[in-house]
Parts: structure tokens; sequence; C-alpha cells
């Protein structure tokens, strides 16, 4: 399981990254907002990928 999860991670980070890009084109957001908001979303994403990183771990043990 510890193989396969930096790939989800991955994985994860890049739908919500491309989701992310498709809601600043939507909502035709400046260059200055879209970086803070791809800097805001990503950081929360990865909070939450090394969260359940550190749960799985403990449930392996």
């Amino acid at each position: 399981m510890t193989m396969i999860f930096p790939f989800y991670a991955v994985f994860v980070l890049l739908i919500f990254n491309s989701l992310t890009h498709q809601f600043c084109m939507k909502m035709e957001m400046k260059e200055k907002k879209q970086s803070t908001m791809f800097r805001v979303i990503n950081i929360m994403v990865l909070i939450l990928l090394v969260s359940s990183y550190m749960k799985v771990l403990n449930a392996m043990t």
C-alpha cells in the first residue's frame, strides 16, 4: 500500500489542479488571484493527503 499511495497522491493533485484551472478560466480570474487560488487549494489537498497517508500507515501496524 505504501508503494501505491504516492501514485494516488500525484493523481489526486493533477485532478484537483485541472479542476481548479477550469474554475479559474470559467470565472475569468486575474493571474494574481489564480496563483493564490492554486496555492491554497494545493496546500489543503496536500494536508489531506498527508493525513490520510498517516492513517494508512497506522492502520497497517
